[in-house]
């Protein structure tokens, strides 16, 4: 919050979204979300496609987003236990397909220009890092969305 809120004022970011305190979010809201951006941050708990179903993400059409930064694979006792649960009931092929690189590939082909992730997990703190730093050398110095996906292309 602390970072959003340093950098909510930049002239070309508007942003809009969901935050933890507020509620999980649907399906639909996901889909929202992610058809409707110039760039997506998901700053959160375990693999960010464990988050949406999978087989409504390969039939997206997301060509407006330049720009993903996924800030997921933090794990808790709670969240692991979340994702155990979860994975129960998926095959492995469908686990394997919520990896990193995989998510990378399907966001991909969904037609986001740029992503950027984590390949191993994390902890928050060194997440938050991460957006702090992205966000003061691409964003905080003036540029705009579509420049910080030009340079993260690079």
């Amino acid at each position: 919050k602390e970072i959003l809120l340093k950098y909510h004022d930049l002239s070309a970011a508007q942003w809009e979204g969901v935050t933890g305190s507020m509620h999980v979010p649907s399906q639909a809201e996901w889909e929202q979300l992610l058809t409707g951006c110039s760039a997506f941050l998901f700053y959160g708990m375990e693999r960010f496609m464990s988050h949406i179903l999978l087989n409504r993400l390969v039939a997206m059409n997301i060509p407006k987003c330049g720009l993903m930064i996924l800030l997921d694979l933090v794990r808790s006792q709670q969240s692991h236990q979340r994702i155990t649960n979860s994975d129960a009931h998926k095959s492995g092929p469908h686990v394997a397909l919520e990896g990193a690189a995989e998510a990378a590939m399907l966001l991909s082909l969904s037609g986001v220009g740029c992503v950027v992730a984590p390949q191993w997990y994390t902890s928050l703190q060194d997440n938050g890092a991460r957006l702090e730093t992205l966000f003061h050398n691409l964003l905080g110095i003036g540029r705009t969305t579509g420049q910080a996906v030009h340079i993260l292309q690079r």
